[in-house]
């Protein structure tokens, strides 16, 4: 898909607050017709700007999981690899590419302290990191 045009937008959007809604229901929002919807959304995925759907969990929905934000500084040019082997990682939740002084945030999840300690070290030994500062998340406010 070459343009995204307004109505694209406003589908996404929609999906973004909930990608269960039905077709039906996005056809009345969006004042188009059904058809106009999927042929939309069908574009909008071959063409890879939806990538997949998912589920968001509340933050009190796992009331013992800790979460972090690992900050991460790579050797050189090596981000593509780091980030590749990050990926492997069952306690990487999200990966963000940034510049400054850190060149990857990571968010990290883990049921105990013991297994945040354990997921901490493993990715400290990813090849291609040169530092990293992790903070706990504590509390998480709606804006």
């Amino acid at each position: 898909m070459s343009k995204i045009d307004d109505t694209d937008r406003q589908l996404l959007g929609l999906l973004r607050d909930n990608a269960r809604t039905p077709l039906a229901t996005l056809a009345l929002k969006l004042r188009v017709s059904r058809g106009t919807v999927q042929n939309r959304l069908r574009k909008l995925e071959e063409s890879g700007v939806i990538t997949g759907y998912t589920v968001r969990l509340r933050p009190d929905s796992e009331p013992q999981r800790i979460r972090a934000w690992m900050s991460i500084a790579v050797e050189g040019n090596g981000a593509p690899a780091v980030i590749r082997a990050l990926r492997g990682e069952a306690a990487v939740g999200t990966l963000h590419s940034t510049n400054g002084r850190w060149d990857i945030v990571a968010e990290v999840r883990a049921d105990s302290l013991e297994s945040f300690d354990a997921a901490l070290g493993r990715i400290r030994l990813t090849p291609g990191i040169a530092g990293t500062e992790t903070s706990i998340l504590l509390s998480t406010y709606k804006a």
